[in-house]
Order: structure tokens, then sequence, then C-alpha cells
């Protein structure tokens, strides 16, 4: 996200192009409208848009160069996975939140896997939502809320809602071998939803040494962000089921 110079001292507000810009994404008018009074109301959040499946977000993050999408997932024409990740490959300063009904939702895991950096129910309280969206702009999101975990935990490592009692088993990913012991644990640390401060905490490091092992992390093993490191400890197994996340 590329923020202009602040204004001189002493006047008042953030500028527009300070403004975190959002597109929301749903085939409801009425749940945009909701969404859009809530961000409206803060100083620091814009509207960008709205687009009503996914064909128009696609058109409308091309023009609008969005920093945050609130992406639906069910939409007719193009549903929310596909322009998930026709976004995530074209355009990836644009992060994506994704909305669902149900917090155990195959969709939803799948939008994170098809490069989504958050996961929210529809239902959101106000201020998780403006958490959510300063988070993920700042491009330092952790994984939250707590459902988050839960759709990791049981589709990840579980093969989905229809077998939760047999992990499935995974290979051993080669990309993990090229990682030093200390960045495997700051992945495990990572997937534990910590902030930098707190792995700086955890590791006695400073947090330019945690967000320099972090972006060490993300290039060796091919990732677009914390999130997407997140998915894949679960994945090859790094991560064992409730090991570490807190619900």
């Amino acid at each position: 996200m590329q923020l202009a110079e602040r204004e001189p001292e002493g006047s008042e507000g953030i500028s527009v192009e300070e403004k975190i810009k959002v597109l929301l994404v749903d085939d409801q008018p009425l749940l945009r409208m909701g969404f859009r009074l809530i961000l409206e109301g803060e100083e620091d959040i814009a509207i960008a848009g709205e687009a009503v499946d996914g064909l128009d977000a696609l058109a409308q993050t091309a023009a609008l160069k969005p920093d945050v999408v609130l992406m639906d997932v069910r939409m007719p024409k193009m549903d929310g996975l596909e322009a998930t990740e026709r976004i995530a490959k074209d355009y990836p300063e644009t992060k994506i939140i994704i909305l669902t009904t149900f917090d155990l939702d195959e969709y939803a895991f799948s939008g994170l896997q098809a490069g989504a950096s958050a996961f929210l129910l529809k239902d959101v309280a106000p201020e998780e939502l403006v958490q959510a969206v300063r988070l993920v702009a700042s491009g330092d999101a952790v994984v939250a809320p707590r459902v988050t975990a839960r759709l990791l935990e049981t589709y990840v490592r579980n093969g989905g809602a229809g077998n939760r009692s047999q992990p499935a088993e995974t290979p051993h990913d080669p990309l993990l071998d090229d990682l030093t012991p200390r960045e495997q644990e700051v992945l495990r640390a990572l997937a534990e939803g910590l902030s930098n401060a707190e792995i700086a905490h955890r590791f006695f490091l400073s947090e330019a040494t945690v967000k320099t092992h972090v972006r060490r992390i993300l290039t060796k093993l091919h990732l677009r962000d914390r999130v997407q490191a997140v998915v894949y400890a679960y994945e090859t197994g790094l991560v064992i089921p409730s090991q570490g996340l807190d619900y």
C-alpha cells in the first residue's frame, strides 16, 4: 500500500491518499451497505467502490487498485474463489479478506489457499471488521479471529468436514530443509498467530530481526504473506492440530 506524504502539522484529518482503500464485493446490497456504514465511520478507511460478483470485482480492482477487498465467496457469474485467485496473482499488492456465513466453511479455506489474507464471518462485530482491515492492509496480519484457527484445524489437517478424526498424511516438503532451525521456530510461532513483537519477546530477538526471518521464510517457501505461511505450516505437518493455536 502506497501512502502519500502526510499533511503539514496543524492540518486536521487524513488525506484521501493516506486512507486504506476498500472494495466491497457481495451480491447482496444490504450487506454491502452495512459494511460501508461501519468502515466509512473510520477516519483512516475509505470505500473505493463496490462490486456485485467476481467479474465485477476483477474490473473494479483493475480500475481502483484497492488496498483491501472484502470478498464474498458465493456469487453469480464468477464466485469469490476464482476472483480471489486471479486478484492475488495479478494484483499482489491488493489484500483480500474472505467473507462467509459459516465458520467451518470449506469455501473460506479454499479462499485462503487461493491467496486471501484473512477470513471473517459476515456477522463479525464492527470493531473486529475494522481491526481486520487495518491488520491486512499493514501486511502484518495474524491468524485471527479464532474461527480462522478452527478453519485451519478442520480443513488443512483433517481433510475436510467429513473426516475430522483421521489427520491426513502429508509428505515432507524439501523446501523445509532450506529453512534454518531459527526460521522453523519462527514459522511455528507464526502458525500460533503471534505478532512480530510477540515472536521477538519469545526468542529474545529484535522486531527487525524477526521481520528479516519472516521475509526469508516467505522467500524460501515461495509464499505470498504470513497467512499463506500459516496454511503451509499446517499442510506440511510442521504444526500439529491443537498444538499451537488457542481456540
